[in-house]
C-alpha cells in the first residue's frame, strides 16, 4: 500500500494511492496514520479494505507527511561509504546518532525555508523508516516485524549551523520546513530489498545526487536493532538512513541553495519530492 495523509498543514486526513491513480480517502476507516494505526493488524485491516469503495479526492491535494504524531525523527550520520569518503570524513565504527526536532517535519513538496543567518543550506535526499510497533531490544532477524513502512526525506541541513558554531549537529538540522516526509508510507510488501533502491536529487534540473541504498554502510535491519538497544523505538518514529554522495557540502567549490531554487528528489518505487526554495521572512 501507499498511504498518505492529505489537506491544509494540521488538517490532515488520512489516505491512500489507488492503484488507478486516484487518492483514496481513508478517514471513515481511521482517524489518522499515527499511532496503532500503524501496527501490522491495523494496517492489514486497512489493506483489506476495498479501495475502489473509498471516496475519491477530486483536485490536486496538499499532501502532508504521510505519518503524524512522530515523536522521535532520528538521523544516521555518514552510512554511505561514498558520502563519508566526499566529506572527507571516516566511516565510523557504529552508527553516528542525532536528532532532528519533530517541528521540521512538513510535507512532501512544501518548501524548504532558508532560515535567517543562513550561509549554507544544503539538502541530502534519504530513506526514511517508518516504526509500526515498538521496538525494544530486537534482534536484525525481528527488525522488520516492527517497521510500517519506507518513504522519502529530505535532510535539508544548514552547514554552517550544523559544523561551524559550538555545540551538537542539532541546530543544523531541526529548522522549520528541514523534513519533507512522502509522498507516501509505502509498505514492506512492495519494498522487497531496502538496500537496493536506486535514489536521486537535482537542483535546478540538474542531477546532483545519484546512488544507491546499497552503499550504505548501516542497513535497516541494523539499524533499527540497533537502536533499539537504547531507546524504545515508537510507532510513528521516523530513522532516516543517511545520504548517498552528491550534496553541496562535498563539492569543489561547494554549493548551497538559495531563494528561487527548485528541488526534486525520489527514490525508485518510493514516488518523488519537489520543493521551491523560499527565505524566511
Amino acid at each position: 500500500m501507499k498511504l498518505l495523509r492529505f489537506g491544509a498543514k494540521g488538517a490532515e486526513k488520512p489516505g491512500l494511492m489507488h492503484e488507478d491513480g486516484t487518492i483514496r480517502d481513508l478517514s471513515g476507516v481511521i482517524d489518522d496514520l499515527a499511532g496503532d494505526t500503524l501496527y501490522p493488524e491495523a494496517l492489514a485491516k486497512i489493506a483489506a479494505t476495498d479501495a475502489s469503495s473509498l471516496p475519491v479526492v477530486e483536485g490536486d491535494p496538499r499532501l502532508g507527511p504521510p505519518i503524524a504524531g512522530t515523536g522521535k525523527f532520528i538521523c544516521i550520520g555518514l552510512n554511505y561509504s561514498d558520502h563519508a569518503a566526499e566529506t572527507g570524513a571516516t566511516v565510523p565504527p557504529e552508527p553516528i546518532i542525532f536528532m532532528k526536532a519533530t517541528s521540521a517535519i512538513c510535507g512532501p513538496n512544501d518548501p524548504i525555508v532558508i532560515p535567517r543567518g543562513s550561509e549554507k543550506t544544503d539538502w541530502e535526499v534519504e530513506l526514511a523508516v517508518v516504526m509500526g510497533k515498538p521496538a525494544k531490544y530486537v534482534s536484525e532477524d525481528e527488525a522488520m516485524d516492527h517497521v510500517a513502512g519506507f518513504a522519502i526525506t529530505n535532510d535539508v541541513s544548514e552547514r554552517a549551523f550544523q559544523a561551524e558554531r559550538q555545540g551538537q549537529w542539532t541546530k543544523g538540522k531541526s529548522c522549520d520546513n528541514f523534513g519533507q516526509i512522502g509522498p507516501w508510507l509505502v509498505t514492506p510488501d512492495e519494498v522487497p530489498d531496502p538496500q537496493d533502491l536506486p535514489m536521486w536529487l537535482t537542483v535546478n534540473g540538474e542531477t546532483m545526487q545519484d546512488g544507491t541504498s546499497a552503499t550504505m554502510v548501516y542497513g535497516v535491519r541494523f539499524l533499527v536493532s540497533y537502536l533499539s538497544q537504547f531507546m524504545t523505538l515508537h510507532p510513528g518514529d521516523v530513522i532516516s538512513t543517511g545520504t548517498p554522495p552528491g550534496v553541496g557540502l562535498g563539492m569543489s567549490p561547494q554549493r548551497f541553495l538559495k531563494p528561487g531554487d527548485v528541488v526534486e528528489l525520489g527514490i525508485k518505487g518510493l514516488g518523488q519530492q519537489r520543493q521551491d526554495v523560499v527565505a524566511d521572512s
